[in-house]
């Protein structure tokens, strides 16, 4: 009689057999996805944040404080992050200046615009404990190696990526020069007068209420060693063309630092079908792709409206786009991406969204 017996089974053996039996268990999801579900800030595949604290700036602003998963990878002060945010079932993702950071958690501001879905969501209904989906920081929107004598230059939330760069300890000689419509309504306007009165930042305020909007052509009487100084400028269009012009002409434009709310559009192309994703639709040659999506309900990625540049590339699969500041066309190919807040249909195109 042959007796045969069975292969001694290993340690490892069983582990691998018992992760079989908890996949087959688990079908359609497998036991990573628990994980996820259990501990999200712990998986290696998609870096992910919880949201710890949502603390009131003003009436229409509030500062999400965050505690970032494994992977998270730092930043430098001035920079922004994607969040994916779930909202009635539809994850948006939209870009925000890192505005604080302190040991494990780093913060963002955001301001809820009129009909702003993402912003209205996190300024007025997030709470304590939300997971939400988190790219690592990025940006050029920084300061150098060795800052000498800065000024800063900004508009309504144009602020947020310039107060991660104060909290971080900048340098000594500091002008900021900030506009928003009421005294109320400055983001941080508290901790800038404090910073100001104990000298550490020269503050000058523009509420636009009583004081009218800002006149860059002041900037030489209100910063005499202009000459001397950096600038950092973010907001509004309308403040940062206005800054451009004014330091071309006194032939400052290579100090300049900018971080665009939406570039100016200067050239026309021809329009066309725009398709995104499965959505069709007529697109004018003078409407940038990124409104001509959202009219026609297409979830597009933006970070234009918070200071954000580069939030809205998406590739470019067929067709050709014009760009709106230059001219140029930009034909279809392998890894080609546009921006469309400054892209519009030269002809029929498609975008992957």
């Amino acid at each position: 009689m042959t007796l045969t017996v069975p292969p001694r089974r290993t340690a490892t053996s069983w582990l691998s057999g018992a992760r079989r039996l908890a996949a087959l268990a688990a079908t359609p999801l497998v036991p990573a996805d628990y994980v996820d579900l259990i501990a999200p800030l712990a998986s290696r595949s998609d870096l992910r944040a919880r949201v710890l604290a949502v603390e009131p700036e003003t009436a229409d602003a509030a500062t999400i404080w965050l505690r970032p998963g494994r992977g998270w990878r730092g930043h430098v002060p001035g920079q922004y992050v994607r969040l994916g945010v779930d909202v009635d079932g539809v994850r948006h993702w939209r870009a925000y200046s890192v505005t604080a950071a302190d040991g494990d958690r780093i913060a963002v501001t955001v301001k809820a615009i009129p009909d702003g879905v993402v912003s209205n969501h996190l300024v007025r209904r997030t709470e304590p404990g939300t997971v939400v989906q988190l790219d690592q920081a990025t940006g050029d929107f920084v300061l150098p190696a060795v800052p000498g004598p800065l000024l800063f230059v900004t508009g309504g939330s144009g602020i947020t990526p310039v107060m991660g760069m104060l909290r971080s300890g900048a340098p000594d000689d500091v002008v900021l020069i900030h506009s928003a419509q009421t005294r109320d309504d400055v983001v941080f306007g508290a901790e800038l007068r404090a910073l100001a009165a104990a000298g550490a930042i020269r503050l000058v305020e523009i509420h636009n209420d009583t004081d009218g909007l800002l006149d860059v052509r002041t900037l030489p009487t209100l910063v005499p060693d202009l000459a001397d100084r950096e600038v950092f400028t973010c907001g509004p269009t309308g403040l940062m063309d206005a800054v451009e012009e004014e330091l071309a002409g006194l032939g400052l434009l290579e100090r300049l630092h900018a971080e665009r709310f939406r570039p100016s559009i200067l050239a026309i192309g021809e329009g066309g079908t725009a398709t995104f994703g499965t959505t069709a639709v007529e697109a004018p040659g003078d409407r940038p792709l990124l409104d001509v999506g959202e009219e026609a309900g297409v979830l597009m990625p933006s970070g234009c409206r918070m200071g954000i540049c580069f939030g809205c590339v998406l590739p470019l699969r067929e067709g050709a786009v014009r760009d709106l500041r230059s001219g140029d066309l930009t034909t279809a190919g392998p890894g080609v991406l546009v921006q469309t807040c400054v892209s519009a249909a030269a002809g029929a195109c498609d975008l992957d969204v």
